[in-house]
């Protein structure tokens, strides 16, 4: 089936009486056994597993095209949940401009666990390659990077990892199932912000691991997942499953406006430069072309002049929201390294627009008309 018919019908099951379209709520907590204390239901206790959470795991794993998937409570709880499946002494290799909370868990959290890590230019395979030492057993890409739209050849990058015996996980939440499929390109595990697209009305947070096979790496994701209880709640399942019905139309429609706005803002004599993979002069567009079939509703752009023409393009917008977050049906923008902190990579001049639902001709009068009250540079 086509992944919109998927989108539709993939982990959801006619409720047994009701016989339910839209799948019921399960907010319990516990579930009944039978007499001899087997559980015909097939569950126990919602941190364990919840019908919403595994019909959203099943729907996930049927998108991503994978064996199997886990849900948490947020995208950076899926990522924290695979690190933790490594061993003190692991070693790690990513992005040098990975995303900053994936950052913090490498240098914070997991540092303080034992683990070891590189952050090197990703877009360089061979700097990937003379980073991998003995020790490394994961190699984590994102790509199109956040903010600035840096992409990673996938395919050369796995063949590194099976190379050094390490995993190649990838994190596919800017370009979605529908655009990029990292399973099919060699990595063997891939984490969503189910947060962003796949639910997509900014009302959920939540996060995912799709996996290649069921082996035991996967068990031992899903034994932390249970014990370590950092899960979505039963209504947040149900609400990210609602978005999954419409999420291959909407990410389309965000796909061709995104690509008119940046399409505009690159000739605007205000900006400096415009960071979208669908553009040719993208230093990665033929990477990007050879492994998406779209270039996603994320750009970003460096405002000629500085912080401060920066703050006053994001103050002029009326129908962009100055906000954080992507992947909803509201068109934001936001300053990213007002956001990082003190050690942000991103530019004092860049700012990242997540293209919502709004028609493309409204977004550009309104960025054309917030642009006319910049000081020129």
């Amino acid at each position: 089936m086509k992944i919109e018919t998927r989108a539709v019908h993939a982990g959801r099951k006619p409720e047994s009486g009701t016989r339910d379209v839209t799948p019921a709520i399960h907010l319990s907590t516990t579930f009944q056994k039978a007499d001899d204390g087997s559980l015909p239901g097939g569950f126990l206790y919602s941190r364990a597993d919840n019908p919403n959470r595994a019909a959203l795991e099943e729907a996930l794993a049927s998108l991503e095209e994978g064996a199997a998937a886990l849900a948490f409570s947020s995208g950076n709880a899926a990522t924290l949940a695979l690190l933790q499946a490594l061993t003190p002494g692991d070693h790690i290799v990513a992005g040098d401009d990975v995303f900053y909370g994936t950052a913090i868990l490498f240098k914070g959290l997991l540092a303080n666990c034992g683990l070891k890590h590189t952050l090197v230019n990703m877009q360089d395979p061979a700097a990937v390659e003379r980073a991998v030492t003995p020790a490394t057993r994961l190699i984590w890409v994102e790509t199109p990077s956040n903010p600035l739209l840096h992409v990673t050849d996938i395919r050369a990058i796995a063949a590194i990892a099976k190379k050094a015996g390490a995993l190649l996980a990838c994190d596919n939440t800017w370009a979605t199932p529908l655009l990029q499929l990292p399973l099919k390109l060699g990595a063997d595990v891939v984490m969503h912000s189910v947060t962003k697209y796949l639910s997509g009305h900014s009302d959920v947070v939540s996060g995912a691991l799709i996996f290649k096979d069921a082996n035991p790496l996967f068990e031992k994701v899903r034994s932390i997942q249970s014990e370590g209880g950092a899960v979505p709640s039963p209504f947040e399942c149900w609400l990210a499953m609602r978005g999954l019905q419409t999420f291959p139309y909407r990410v389309r429609a965000q796909t061709q406006s995104a690509r008119q706005i940046a399409e505009f803002l690159a000739d605007h004599p205000q900006i400096e430069v415009v960071h979208y993979p669908g553009l040719a002069s993208h230093p990665g567009h033929k990477i990007a072309a050879a492994q998406m079939s779209g270039f996603g509703g994320m750009l970003s752009i460096q405002v000629k002049g500085g912080q401060a023409e920066a703050f006053k393009l994001a103050a002029g917008v009326k129908i962009f929201t100055h906000a954080t977050s992507l992947g909803g049906p509201h068109s934001l923008i936001e300053h990213r390294a007002s956001v990082e902190g003190a050690n942000t990579r991103s530019p004092v001049n860049l700012l990242r627009l997540s293209v919502g639902l709004e028609h493309p001709d409204d977004l550009i009068e309104d960025l054309e008309q917030a642009l006319s009250n910049v000081p020129k540079r």
